[in-house]
């Protein structure tokens, strides 16, 4: 009679120690490199693009500012904050949406406010110009705690400037020295993956110190931030991995393992089945 089908090799039907050992280990890989897809499948990744665009059209052109600044040698009578930029705003002691807490027995001041700027470059400055009687030595040393624009970002996988300015320590600066804080702003976007969009703002600064002197020759020192916008936008994005990528990755692994493995084990049969007829040979 003929036999039409193939005989298995004899490598695939013994079963050895070396092959028992291999199977094990290739178990113990496919499961390892299983988990590490299975982890990557699972978690969220963020990737980032650059364009330039205005992200946050509708905003009405305008960015929330949401600052946070200690004065501990000035009274909250005169504290103020002021408002300029080239659209020709020119806003002093602005007072809505803000609030002053008294520090050290009410020596000191903290201002907290939440306003909203153009997008055109400007500033806002903390001073004294809107006081009803401007003292003769006011103190500006200040620690800022927290200076944001936009949405609140946050999110583990996001590190960025956000928030550049929060610590800034100025208690040891001059007293009397005016206090430049320049801005470039840059709009964030960020997207989660139900395709919800929040606007943000990182920025970076660049900050210098100086003694400012009026037209009368008094020393009317302020805290002055100056900002410009940038036209990049950073956008974050995030994703997760595909299901039939994630399912074609771990069939390639359990496919291409056993493989390897079988190769290695033939091999390794072939040798040992030699080496067992060589020393027969010398037997005999």
């Amino acid at each position: 009679m003929f036999d039409i089908y193939r005989k298995v090799p004899k490598d695939l039907t013994q079963p050895t120690y070396t092959g028992a050992i291999i199977s094990v280990c290739c178990c113990l890989f496919i499961l390892f490199l299983f988990l590490s897809e299975l982890t990557g499948f699972i978690t969220t990744e963020v990737v980032n693009e650059l364009y330039v665009d205005d992200p946050d059209k509708d905003s009405g052109g305008k960015i929330d500012v949401s600052l946070n600044i200690s004065l501990p040698n000035l009274h909250c009578e005169l504290v103020g904050l002021d408002i300029q930029d080239e659209m020709g705003r020119h806003e002093v002691g602005h007072i809505d949406n803000s609030m002053k807490i008294p520090l050290n027995n009410g020596v000191g001041c903290r201002f907290e406010g939440q306003f909203s700027i153009n997008k055109v470059p400007g500033n806002f400055h903390v001073s004294t110009h809107s006081a009803t009687a401007q003292p003769q030595n006011p103190d500006m040393t200040h620690v800022i705690h927290k200076l944001s624009f936009g949405d609140t970002l946050q999110v583990q996988n996001v590190h960025g400037a956000f928030n550049a300015l929060g610590g800034a320590d100025r208690l040891t600066s001059n007293p009397l020295a005016s206090h430049d804080y320049i801005l470039k702003i840059v709009p964030t976007v960020y997207e989660d993956k139900s395709g919800k969009q929040r606007y943000s703002y990182q920025y970076t600064v660049a900050n210098k110190e100086y003694v400012a002197y009026s037209h009368t020759g008094r020393i009317i020192p302020a805290i002055w931030f100056r900002y410009d916008l940038s036209p990049i936008t950073v956008k974050y994005t995030e994703r997760r991995q595909p299901l039939y990528r994630f399912i074609t990755t771990i069939c390639a692994i359990i496919g291409g393992t056993f493989t390897v493995a079988g190769i290695l084990d033939s091999c390794i049969f072939t040798a040992s089945e030699a080496w067992k007829k060589i020393q027969l040979g010398k037997m005999h």
